[in-house]
């Protein structure tokens, strides 16, 4: 009877199999018997043994040879009935699209050509929605871009202005190792340039020749 415990039911199981699996072995090389066993188990694995220099395929065509049946040809009426309800649908939309593209109008009907030119308004409808949609959005990042130059432009003007109004703009005393240091800042030049000075050169850093271009 079942054996009740799922561990020793899944041991016995192992080792049941095992030895099924010798056996077939065994009819395989003693006998040169062509054997096949297919096994699930409980937690739905397969397991399979076939005799070497065989497959699984020839000796199902052997049994259907032997037993005189086919096993695929339920199988193969389905997939006969699948392909053709396919090829209808792709009929039917082949026909629909050239419809919509002012086609094969002669088999429609009013009632038929009123639903076509509803469907049609509709498609145009949405189409023109998503059109505008992407056309704002585009605007949208245009004044982005437009507002970022804007800013840039500004502080640009500003700076110009600073400098005009102020020679000694940007220039900072350091005590360090380095005299002075210039900053251009708002990205409005390489970086920062530290410049190492004699001390006679304090109050003519402007005029230093590293500072232009």
């Amino acid at each position: 009877k079942r054996i009740e415990n799922q561990t020793n039911r899944q041991v016995t199981y192992s080792k049941r199999r095992n030895g099924l699996f010798k056996k077939a072995h065994e009819l395989t090389v003693l006998c040169d018997a062509k054997v096949s066993i297919l096994m699930i188990s409980t937690t739905q694995k397969l397991h399979e043994y076939i005799s070497p220099a065989t497959t699984t395929k020839q000796l199902f065509d052997y049994y259907q040879e032997a037993v005189g049946v086919d096993l695929w040809q339920t199988h193969y009426e389905k997939m006969q009935e699948h392909l053709r309800k396919l090829k209808e649908v792709n009929k039917n939309l082949r026909k629909e699209i050239r419809q919509r593209m002012g086609e094969s109008l002669n088999d429609l009907g009013y009632d038929q050509m009123v639903t076509l030119i509803d469907d049609m308004d509709n498609s145009l409808r949405l189409i023109r929605d998503r059109k505008y949609k992407v056309i704002g959005n585009q605007i949208d990042t245009s004044k982005k871009k437009v507002r970022n130059v804007e800013e840039i432009h500004k502080n640009l003007v500003l700076e110009f202005d600073a400098r005009q109004e102020d020679p000694h703009y940007g220039l900072v005393e350091n005590e360090g190792d380095y005299n002075s240091v210039l900053g251009f800042p708002n990205g409005g030049g390489p970086g920062i340039i530290a410049l190492r000075l004699p001390p006679n050169h304090h109050h003519h850093v402007n005029h230093h020749p590293n500072l232009h271009g």
